[in-house]
């Protein structure tokens, strides 16, 4: 298979994207998935998400603000919130789950960011598989290479 892959682009994607998309998606969303999904089964702790702020992108805005929690505990400050319902207004409050996520809460509402953050990180999971199994075939092709120019020649290849 390896043999076959003449195109640069598709060399590039394998070699450079490959463990890009590994790094990326093991750093930034594998920490987020086991609370994401406690966030999906009513886990973690329930309080009150007050909007402080919203920051919009070209496709999609976020909101950030405080979160308290009901039973007491230590607020977390300027979090932001997956899953916002629509109609929240800054100053508006809606109930939300702290779940450990790095940077923010979920609202009880739901949403899809657990399916988000699962695809990311099964995708970074299978790039890091992909890229292992290409460097050890890669590798052992070379050897096998070297292996068979040393036995036609006849004397040993320097390695």
């Amino acid at each position: 298979m390896l043999e076959k892959i003449s195109d640069w682009r598709l060399r590039f994607f394998l070699w450079v994207g490959l463990p890009v998309i590994a790094v990326m998606g093991l750093a930034f969303a594998a920490p987020d998935l086991v609370p994401a999904w406690q966030a999906k089964s009513g886990a973690g702790a329930a309080g009150t998400f007050n909007a402080v702020s919203e920051q919009c992108g070209r496709r999609n805005c976020s909101w950030y603000g405080d979160f308290v929690p009901d039973a007491g505990g230590t607020p977390r400050k300027h979090v932001i919130l997956y899953d916002a319902p629509d109609g929240l207004a800054q100053g508006g409050t809606t109930p939300a789950r702290d779940t450990g996520a790095g940077k923010g809460v979920f609202a009880t509402a739901g949403g899809s960011t657990w399916l988000l953050v699962t695809g990311f990180t099964v995708a970074a999971a299978l790039a890091s598989v992909g890229w292992v199994v290409l460097v050890v075939t890669t590798i052992r092709r070379r050897r096998r290479d070297a292996a068979t120019i040393e036995r036609l020649a006849g004397t040993p290849v320097q390695r």
